[in-house]
């Protein structure tokens, strides 16, 4: 897996738009009339008040303490960067927050501390604690890191996790049991060299020892050796607790016979020769940020036998926190948990090395572009694996619920697991699934606006995310500017620039376009405007002869204008059956809507081709199609002569045979509600419709445009289908992310019917 690329400015970017910052709150109850405020607030509110006075535990109830984290730092140890402050820290946290957030749907508010006393940072998070279910404390300095937590583990009842040392640790653990699975080793039998006596080092120790390493056989060390006993340099409590009788001082000499290494130090730390000395199958955790102490080729150059992890992603067996952290207060907060302990941690370790044993899901093998199955460069699940939200919790849980941490046991486990199955938002697997078959496809992607700076954005994120070869429709030292002016400059040699003055094919593009175009009213030097002058039609051209394999435009000229530039080159009309399909992603639900781009007021028989090419766009984003034929009737009243064509159309679907579910006339609260749809017993939708096929293509606009301010709803398309080939519009609203959403689209053939 290639290392992704951006820069400084990409990443000041991300932060600044749509809003700065990285996350929103948004209310979970109604919050549109005078009783819902009532409700809500005064007078409703002293309800739950009083009850939540009278038991404190009814505050797991009525609040949202139970689904709540507060990630709170002081920002003296932030990343490999160093004492940044409270302020520069936030970024960081508010990040841990949203990773809580995407993974294990646990709420989550950051929270940095302008302090660096240890005392004035316990009592403020001792006074604030109330609030939340749990509390993850992050980038604090060692040693006042472990003197925070362990105060506040003795003062509060609720999680209290430093995951800079526990989070480390678990995943470290769990890809240690299979390691030692594969070497065929116990635990406590390998001798165990640790490099890096911080906080994570001593975390990760510490936590080995637990599940049955011996004392005796792991050897700690810093910057200035062995930690032997009887050593008083730079020495402290946490270290001196893990000191041992050797005669070894320096990490060279700790390394001979070592069955495994664990480094949370530096670059460069292990040399080959000390690799070398190791015992038979040594296991190598090179896990200093962002570069190893030893890269895997450098290990494995000198111990092809050796099993090797890091912490980076371009690397197999990445040791990544967000495997343990989320699931972990997942499961603890869902037991109302009083604390995460060691026999939570180990549960957790043993269930990520389970599942890594386990047939790797189809998504995930697409995601990383190849087949993971478990061995020497797989002992360690992904980040992405949709089975970890569903395995680790109820781990975690059992472990609380088995060692009295739970305040409120989970009676039923099958069911509850099959709550966590629910709990995440589909529509974040359906867009990984977009980029994990993006990435396969290697596209050669067309950018037709090459002169816009956002256009310009999404092709060097296109590329540098590893989704394909952008082309880039424009002149040269124009993107070179413009690449330049938005900090870009050196994407310049990684974009393929192609245009009219520079491409060896427009004589060939012109002969075929005057070929289309010749008793349409055009001749040679018509042709000769078109193909050479107009970005749109010379990338529809480069497109129909193979010289890329998907375009991308619109983002500069309205939908209308670019798709009868493109019909020019192919048949993208209504005559031919191309149908626009919009999907809306809002509250976890996913409804496509057509058509929202070609057909301008189609009827019965044209209704129920855009009901089918919707039910392809539905089956390649992993939907099974339910249809609705909305208008302002069900089932034929209130009648009217304009509701007639939504009426006829479920019959024209039953005549063609189709092999997907479909219904109408009906309102969109019918199509779309299950308890309006049992006032319609008769009706043939087993659930909710997730394609809406409207009357007319105005009405769809507005739907979707109105559903896009008024509700915040997230838009993908309209995905051009039925063309034959794969292009996709964007908006001429769309930012660069758009952009780079309708490329991956188009790279995944949606709508091609391929």
């Amino acid at each position: 897996m290639t290392r992704i690329k951006y820069t400084r400015e990409e990443a000041l970017a991300f932060h600044l738009e749509p809003r700065p910052g990285k996350f929103d709150i948004t209310p979970s109850v109604p919050m549109m009339t005078q009783r819902d405020l009532s409700l809500a607030y005064s007078p409703g509110v002293a309800v739950p008040c009083e009850e939540i006075a009278r038991d404190p535990a009814l505050a797991y109830d009525y609040t949202n303490k139970g689904n709540l984290v507060a990630v709170i730092s002081n920002g003296t140890a932030v990343l490999g960067l160093g004492n940044l402050g409270a302020l520069g820290a936030k970024p960081v946290m508010e990040g841990k927050s949203i990773l809580f957030k995407r993974f294990a749907d646990v709420n989550s508010i950051d929270i940095e501390l302008d302090t660096e006393d240890p005392d004035d940072f316990i009592k403020a998070v001792r006074l604030m604690s109330p609030t939340f279910g749990g509390i993850n404390l992050e980038d604090i300095k060692a040693p006042e890191c472990f003197i925070i937590e362990q105060t506040l583990k003795e003062q509060l009842d609720i999680p209290v996790f430093h995951d800079d040392q526990h989070g480390t640790a678990v995943i470290c653990a769990a890809g240690l049991i299979n390691a030692l699975h594969l070497s065929g080793k116990k635990i406590e039998d390998v001798k165990i060299v640790l490099n890096g006596a911080g906080a994570a080092g001593i975390a990760c120790l510490e936590l080995l020892k637990f599940m049955g390493a011996r004392h005796q056989n792991c050897i700690m060390c810093d910057t200035k050796g062995v930690i032997y006993q009887g050593r008083t340099e730079g020495m402290n409590q946490w270290k001196s607790a893990h000191a041992v009788m050797t005669e070894a001082r320096s990490l060279e000499d700790a390394m001979v016979g070592a069955d495994v290494f664990i480094g949370v130090s530096v670059k460069g730390a292990v040399t080959q020769d000390m690799v070398k000395s190791m015992a038979d199958n040594p296991v190598i955790f090179a896990m200093a940020n962002p570069d190893p102490e030893i890269t895997p080729e450098e290990a494995h150059e000198v111990r092809v036998d050796a099993i090797v992890a890091t912490g980076r992603s371009d690397y197999p067996n990445q040791v990544n926190n967000v495997l343990g952290f989320p699931y972990l207060f997942r499961g603890a907060l869902d037991i109302h948990a009083r604390a995460i302990n060691d026999e939570m941690k180990i549960a957790c370790a043993h269930a990520l090395a389970a599942l890594a044993r386990e047939d790797v899901p189809d998504e995930v093998a697409l995601a990383y572009g190849k087949t993971l199955t478990f061995g020497r460069d797989y002992i360690i699940p992904t980040p992405f694996d949709p089975r970890l939200i569903h395995r680790i919790p109820p781990a975690v849980a059992k472990a609380g619920m088995n060692t009295g941490v739970a305040r409120r046991p989970i009676i039923d486990m099958d069911a509850y697991e099959i709550g966590l199955r629910g709990r995440m938002d589909p529509t974040a697997s359906i867009l990984r699934g977009f980029h994990a078959r993006a990435r396969q496809a290697q596209a050669r992607m067309i950018f037709a606006e090459g002169d816009d700076p956002r256009v310009l954005r999404a092709a060097v994120m296109y590329q540098r995310s590893g989704f394909g070869k952008a082309l880039v429709v424009g002149r040269q030292d124009d993107v070179k500017q413009k690449l330049e002016a938005a900090g870009l400059g050196d994407a310049v040699r990684e974009l393929e620039i192609v245009n009219a003055a520079n491409t060896k094919h427009l004589e060939t593009y012109k002969d075929y376009l005057y070929a289309r175009l010749q008793r349409k009213g055009h001749d040679r030097q018509d042709v000769h405007r078109l193909a050479a002058r107009d970005r749109h039609v010379f990338a529809a051209l480069m497109l129909a002869h193979g010289h890329g394999d998907a375009l991308v435009t619109g983002a500069t000229r309205k939908s209308a204008h670019v798709l009868n530039l493109i019909n020019h080159v192919f048949d993208a009309d209504a005559e031919h059956g191309a149908v626009g399909v919009t999907a809306l992603l809002h509250n976890g639900r996913i409804v496509l809507i057509a058509d929202t781009l070609v057909q301008e007021w189609p009827e019965s028989e044209d209704l129920a081709t855009i009901a089918e090419r919707a039910a392809d766009v539905a089956r390649h984003i992993g939907l099974e199609p339910r249809v609705a034929f909305v208008s302002f009737s069900t089932f034929g009243y209130p009648v009217s002569e304009r509701a007639e064509k939504m009426h006829r159309a479920p019959k024209v679907l039953e005549d063609r045979g189709v092999d997907f579910e479909f219904e109408g006339e009906m309102t969109v609260d019918v199509a779309l509600n299950t308890r309006a749809q049992a006032n319609y017993p008769f009706q043939r939708l087993s659930g909710p419709a997730n394609i809406l096929v409207v009357p007319a293509r105005h009405s769809a606009s507005i739907s979707v445009k109105l559903m896009q301010e008024m509700a915040g709803a997230t838009v993908i398309g309209p995905i051009l289908s039925g063309v034959g080939q794969s292009i996709q519009i964007a908006s001429t609203v769309s930012t660069a992310n758009d952009i780079l959403n309708m490329a991956v689209i188009s790279a995944c053939n949606i709508g091609t019917g391929s």
